[in-house]
């Protein structure tokens, strides 16, 4: 049975963009095949959460090979999208300077697959924040059903 939801996403506008691509870009550096991030959809600062969300088309990199004649999008891809949410939280929004590299993954599920149409929505909260490191809890979900759950942590290098 999947965990609880991080935060109730029921109120909150799915359609208003707080952070589009653009403005990702001018802090991730991902860019090409490896940006798997699209959108912000709300963050709030005080509680250490936000909302994210990738959109999954057929022109994705891997849909021609992963799986052929039926893409499913690969779990590494998923936990990408979750670091570079973090990472955009944590620089942009929490304030933390300099490059961040993802340094950890653990007690990750992919419950769900994920195929192009889907909008992977991503839930985050930073529960962990030291002088260089931080870790987050990360949900997947699409539509009603949550895809997976991870923590990552993250390194200010």
């Amino acid at each position: 049975m999947p965990p609880v939801l991080l935060f109730d996403i029921k109120n909150l506008d799915l359609n208003h963009v707080e952070y589009d691509h653009s403005a990702i870009s001018e802090v991730n550096p991902q860019s090409f095949e490896m940006s798997q991030l699209d959108g912000i959809l709300w963050a709030d600062r005080e509680k250490l959460l936000c909302l994210g969300y990738k959109d999954v088309t057929d022109r994705e990199f891997w849909v021609r090979g992963h799986i052929p004649g039926r893409p499913i999008m690969p779990g590494v891809i998923m936990v990408e999208a979750a670091a570079q949410l973090a990472s955009f939280f944590m620089k942009r929004i929490y304030g933390l300077e300099g490059f961040i590299g993802f340094s950890g993954i653990d007690q990750t599920r992919f419950r769900e697959t994920v195929v192009p149409g889907d909008r992977l929505l991503l839930l985050c909260h930073i529960c962990k924040i030291r002088s260089r490191q931080f870790s987050a809890t990360i949900q997947g979900v699409v539509g009603e059903k949550m895809v997976f759950d991870t923590m990552i942590t993250g390194m200010r290098v």
